[in-house]
């Protein structure tokens, strides 16, 4: 028989490894819309069609996910006394790829109109982007470290926080530029979409990190 005490941290060990699942499939999102940007700026049509194919596919597994994530959590019930922090975690992780999900959208509407950006633009982008994708990867080691139960979890939080930082700096850079730009008011309004989408993923990976926190304090 096992007692109560004995299966809340095995609940544990069995949510947080969902979470952690979760995160590695919103991480391939991210990485698949940097590399579909790259394309974009390398005026590779057909890959940035076929990455926004593989973008929809990943996408849709983020969304599996979190739903296996909820019914598990369901189930494990009060067992599990914070299940609603590892649901927090699931559900705003699922709201990056969401934002990811947008940005590929417009690129590829972008490609599809022929509409093109002057170089420094594009080159900010992808900067913005790659910067982005660092705040993701800072979130992942975030994460990763809540299996050893390490103290460094604050540190690795700071982490994200100074990530997203860089991206704000690199956003408020990108937007001026753009806007000073001789471009006609479509394609200056979907460059915009874009890196404003890309700002709003940094902000949204620093509510993930704000939620590890919590999850490290019941871990």
């Amino acid at each position: 028989m096992v007692l109560p005490v004995e299966a809340e941290p095995r609940a544990k060990r069995r949510a947080l490894n969902l979470c952690q699942d979760h995160l590695r499939k919103v991480v391939e999102v991210a990485r698949k819309t940097m590399q579909m940007i790259d394309a974009f700026v390398a005026n590779d049509g057909g890959s940035v069609m076929r990455l926004y194919e593989e973008i929809q596919r990943l996408s849709d597994e983020v969304m599996d996910s979190k739903r296996v994530v909820t019914q598990e959590l369901v189930e494990i019930g009060a067992i599990l006394f914070n299940r609603e922090d590892f649901l927090r975690f699931t559900y705003t992780a699922s709201e990056i790829a969401e934002l990811y999900k947008g940005v590929s959208f417009r690129v590829l509407a972008m490609v599809e109109r022929k509409w093109d950006l002057p170089q420094s633009i594009k080159k900010g982008i992808v900067e913005l982007s790659e910067a982005v994708f660092n705040a993701v990867m800072k979130l992942r080691e975030t994460v990763l470290t809540l299996s050893y139960g390490s103290p460094q979890i604050s540190e690795k939080a700071r982490d994200v926080e100074v990530a997203e930082k860089q991206v704000d700096n690199l956003y408020r850079s990108l937007e001026i530029l753009l806007l000073e730009q001789n471009i006609n008011l479509s394609t200056m309004l979907l460059a915009r979409d874009i890196i404003q989408l890309l700002e709003d993923t940094a902000d949204k990976i620093e509510d993930v990190s704000d939620a590890v926190r919590i999850l490290a304090l019941a871990i």
